[in-house]
């Protein structure tokens, strides 16, 4: 027969552990989710942040490894094959001086995008850190920045650009392919960075007035803590959404100035480049253009469409 009293015991053991996973249960669904989580959790349902990271992480591959795609040496030239059209040998065909395009639209990817991911990194770091100070501190700080920042915001960026390339590249000798990138990056950087400045100025006032920041100050936290561990992390999401939309639209610029003859140039080789020694054979070559172009639009496109994405997952009232 069964011990009533140790049946009784082990029931309640037994109702005791229920109640403890119930609440340890309890404890795991209610603990409070951060926002990055939320985002990640809403950017894997979206169709559109899926095929832009798709795009961007096979552009990756091919800017990082080229050799996989092409064993063909881009600035290998025959004038034998000038504007030969695609072919199984040249699946994208030949340009002006019989070089692959194929060959050149790969090694291509690997410039254009260094110059789009270089220039958003200087020019999100140095507009996040000047709308960090202005923010936080305000008053005179504030003014001076603000109107430093006014002054780089009011100029043309085209115009900009070419002026500052201009004063540098115009001097006697061939510039090597790193003093030409860096200089195409601090041209861009130098025009764009009032932008994030501003964003991440108008994010910095609004954590300030929060509670918790508050409370730091009145703990007794310096200044350097309470930017450091309160503001920069409560302040990335909308300077990280900028940051990938821009990216993009410097790709863009960057393709830009090479088409005026102000960008990359040889030893470096861009679409941009490639855009520029096609224009005047569009009518009878126009594989020239098609195959830089084409890659140029997917790139900013699949940029663009992932922070949208992005944009949309941080801000819960476009959800």
């Amino acid at each position: 027969m069964t011990d009533p009293s140790a049946a009784a015991a082990g029931s309640t053991i037994e109702a005791h552990q229920m109640v403890s996973d119930a609440e340890h249960a309890s404890t795991t669904q209610d603990k409070p989710r951060s926002l990055w989580s939320d985002a990640w959790g809403d950017l894997r349902r979206r169709p559109l942040f899926i095929i832009s990271a798709t795009v961007i992480l096979f552009l990756l591959i091919v800017a990082a490894f080229p050799w996989l795609f092409t064993s063909v040496d881009p600035d290998a030239g025959d004038l034998q094959r000038s504007r030969v059209t695609p072919s199984a040998q040249a699946w994208f065909g030949y340009d002006t001086q019989g070089k692959d395009i194929f060959a050149r639209v790969v090694y291509g990817t690997r410039w254009s995008i260094l110059v789009g991911v270089m220039a958003t990194l200087v020019t999100v770091l140095i507009g996040g850190i000047m709308g960090l100070l202005s923010g936080f501190f305000g008053g005179w700080v504030d003014a001076i920045l603000s109107r430093i920042a006014d002054v780089f915001f009011g100029l043309p960026f085209v115009l900009g650009a070419i002026v500052i390339l201009s004063a540098f590249l115009s001097g006697g000798g061939s510039p090597g392919a790193f003093t030409i990138v860096s200089l195409v990056v601090l041209s861009i950087a130098l025009l764009s960075w009032p932008v994030a400045m501003r964003i991440m100025r108008s994010a910095a006032i609004t954590v300030k007035q929060q509670d918790f920041v508050k409370a730091a100050r009145a703990l007794g936290a310096s200044n350097s803590r309470i930017i450091v561990k309160h503001l920069l992390p409560n302040c990335l999401a909308p300077v990280l959404v900028y940051g990938t939309i821009a990216l993009g639209a410097f790709i863009g610029a960057e393709a830009t100035l090479s088409f005026l003859g102000l960008g990359l140039r040889a030893p470096a080789v861009s679409w941009g480049v490639m855009i520029a020694d096609a224009r005047d054979y569009i009518r009878i070559a126009p594989h020239l253009l098609y195959f830089p172009a084409g890659f140029l639009v997917i790139t900013v496109l699949a940029f663009v469409m992932l922070g949208d994405a992005v944009r949309e997952a941080l801000d819960p009232k476009l959800r």
